[in-house]
This record gives C-alpha cells, structure tokens and sequence, in this order.
C-alpha cells in the first residue's frame, strides 16, 4: 500500500443551521437537518519513499516537520494524528472553499481519514467528526459549529442533535422513495459568484450568544424550531410545506447578523420565487455562496436564473458520507 484515496462530501443545511454552534448549543442544546450531496473533496495520500512532507492544495508547501506547515488543517491534523514517515497529500473539490457548502470541515474530515487509512487505524464516523470538530473549533478557535464535519463523515439526510455536554446524536430521517425523488427534483443550487469568509459572520453570532443577547437567543431559538418543522413535514412528504418554511428560515436568518446577504444573493431570491420556487435561502454563514431553492416547476426557475446569468450546480444526495481506499 502506497497510496492512499479519500472522498467526503459537502453538505447543504436543510433546517436549523446556526444552532450547531458550541456558544448556542452548551447552553440551549442544539438541533438541525442537514444532506451531504455528491459534490466532494478529494485527497491522495502518497506513504512511501517521501523524505519530506509535500502538500498540495490551493499552494504548495515542502517541509520537513508539520509544525513549519502554513495551512492550519494539515499542520494540526498531522501533529495530532501521525506518527509515520513524511506523506505527500494533494487534495482538490468539486466546489471552491468559502462558498457555504461546509467544505473545510469535508476537508478536514477527508484528511483524517486518510491518516486513519495510512496509519492502520479504525475509525467510525462519529471518531473522525468528532477530531475534525476538536481540530477546527478547540485547536484552532474557529467560530464554527459542528453540522459540517458530522455531515462530511456520515452522509445522508440527518437530524443533529447538539447536547450541552458536547455529545451529538445523529439520526438519518425516514424518507419515503417518493419524497427523496421530490427533493430531487425540486432542490436548485445556484452560485452567487462571490465566495466569502464566513468568519466575521460566525463570530459576531457567537459573540452575541455568548452575551445572551435577547436578539440573537431568540433568533437561534426559533431557527432550532424551525429545524424541528423540517424534519416534522420532510419525514410526512409534505414538500410544498417544507418550501414555504424554507422561505420563513430565510427571513429569520437574515435578521441574525448585518452582512448575512447580498444584493446578488437577493436578487437569485426574487427571481426564483418569481418563476416557481416556493422558498429557499442562502446555504451556509451568509453573505454569499450559494442560494437553495425549492420549486415546483425547475425548468420555469432554471430558465428564469439562467437568462440572469446565474450558474447551477446539480446534485444528488450522497449516502456514504467519508469512504477511502489503499492501493494495492
């Protein structure tokens, strides 16, 4: 075994995001739905005849100890989790970072379980979410929550729960063939053509929360009710219904921070809801990415978003969450 192939899909927030915060959830507990989707972030791991660590990402790096490396995530995750000899790790996504669809927590969970495979170790999903949870929120600091990482390692549509004593509960909705093929059919994804940091974003709400805010413990309190209805109307196939609860969320997300959209973001919105879809909102922190629309009748959507120029990415559900594969 030389080299080592791993796979983990991003994921789009189907009720309830924001409450998988630590700020939010260690003290109201937390709850949302989410679906990894097939779109991915790809990682070879090479294990032999390598004197130095050579990464491969949007940069390239070339060092002898992981603590000289630049990119937070691989530095981390190599200081925490290997003790072999110096890997070369070249990694590439079907979609670009800061564009809402959760891909640095797919990224760090795909590289995790390339370590887990390098080095021999079993892993579970719950294992490697719960690593890539410590790496980017407790090592690292970041003002995220934990939906992304879960979602990455497990796939499928699932409700979270987010405890207050840091335990996740994760359950796969019960779905009916026919609502999966609604879902598919009605879900639009399309890019605002702005990708974003979603720091500035994460860390105003996670200030607030963590002054009790009335705000803002409102906002997350309703957004967590909100991801209950979702998971109460997707289960019983009511899909008209869960659009126009889409369109609620997306109100209510916007008052949490200053900056959560954009005049483009808008813009998709009103046109989409003018020619078919239901509801939607913006998928991830805000302030640009992509737009999620439910619409009953695509092609009057498609049609409508395309003569504004606006590109759609199509996707399916992924039901394998984080796979890997050792060369012979």
């Amino acid at each position: 075994m030389s080299v080592v192939f791993t796979r983990a899909p991003m994921r789009i927030s189907l009720g309830g995001g924001g409450t998988d915060i630590p700020s939010y959830y260690r003290e109201f507990g937390g709850f949302l739905v989410a679906g990894a989707i097939d779109q991915y972030v790809y990682m070879l791991t090479h294990t032999v005849f390598q004197r130095r660590y050579r990464l491969k990402y949007s940069e390239f790096e070339e060092v002898d100890d992981p603590s000289e490396i630049r990119h937070p995530i691989l530095r981390e995750a190599l200081r925490l989790h290997w003790r072999g000899s110096p890997l070369e790790i070249a990694s590439v996504a079907d979609i670009p970072a800061g564009t809402g669809l959760g891909s640095s927590g797919s990224f760090t969970v795909c590289l995790l379980k390339a370590l887990a495979l390098a080095g021999r170790m079993s892993t579970t999903p719950h294992d490697i979410a719960e690593a890539a949870c410590h790496i980017e929120i407790d090592v690292l600091g970041e003002p995220s929550g934990k939906q992304d990482q879960y979602a990455a390692a497990h796939g499928g549509i699932c409700a979270y729960t987010f405890n207050e004593d840091d335990s996740v509960d994760v359950e796969p909705l019960r779905l009916s063939p026919e609502t999966l093929e609604g879902l598919g059919d009605g879900l639009l994804l399309f890019y605002t053509g702005q990708t974003r940091s979603a720091g500035d974003l994460l860390a105003d709400q996670d200030r607030r929360t963590r002054a009790l805010d009335p705000e803002m413990i409102a906002n997350l309190d309703r957004t967590k009710e909100i991801g209950y209805e979702s998971r109460r109307l997707l289960e019983s196939g009511h899909l008209e219904s869960y659009a126009s609860l889409m369109h609620e969320h997306w109100v209510n997300k916007r008052e949490r921070s200053v900056g959560m959209t954009t005049d483009r973001a808008d813009r998709i919105y009103e046109v989409g809801r003018a020619n078919g879809a239901l509801g939607g909102k913006l998928v991830g922190a805000g302030g640009g990415g992509f737009v999620l629309l439910y619409s009953t009748d695509p092609a009057a959507t498609r049609k409508a978003l395309n003569a504004e120029g606006v590109d759609e990415v199509r996707f399916g559900f992924d039901f394998q969450g984080c796979v890997g594969q050792e060369s012979a």
